[in-house]
């Protein structure tokens, strides 16, 4: 790799970009994110999400993209799996699974290259999006509270 690409390679002093170490980030990390971005949002929002599990995949299962209809495994940022408080009172408890937030690691990455947002707000929307769709939320009223946690 030459580094006659129009300038030096690095900074000025010869020393390295800060993005020279960065590795794309983990699950873990992604984990980190998700638990920073649901602490930032609104304690009367999160009082409401009283046993919903979010979890973090690589990408959706091919089940998942079947059922959403996805051309590509990078089309689905996250999903909601379960049963909406909108339409709890119609669903039996006895047995049912915990509702589930889905947030897809790699597709999200993929957005974030592509688009001029910090990860933190990517992961931030998506997170809002799902656990919007867990209270059968207005578009309107996710953007509100998507606003109060940045």
């Amino acid at each position: 790799m030459s580094q006659k690409s129009g300038g030096e390679a690095g900074t000025k002093s010869g020393a390295k970009s800060p993005w020279h170490d960065l590795e794309a980030p983990g699950t873990a990390a992604f984990e980190e994110l998700a638990r920073e971005a649901f602490a930032r949002l609104p304690a009367s929002f999160r009082a409401l999400c009283t046993g919903l599990v979010i979890r973090i995949e690589d990408f959706p299962t091919d089940e998942v993209l079947d059922e959403m209809e996805a051309e590509t495994p990078f089309d689905l940022l996250g999903l909601f799996q379960g049963v909406g408080r909108a339409q709890a009172g119609a669903v039996a408890e006895t047995g049912q699974m915990p509702n589930m937030v889905f947030l897809y690691r790699r597709p999200i990455l993929d957005y974030w290259a592509e688009h001029e947002e910090t990860l933190g707000d990517v992961v931030t929307h998506v997170l809002v999006h799902e656990i919007g769709h867990h209270f059968g939320l207005s578009d309107d009223d996710m953007e509100a509270i998507e606003d109060r946690a940045n």
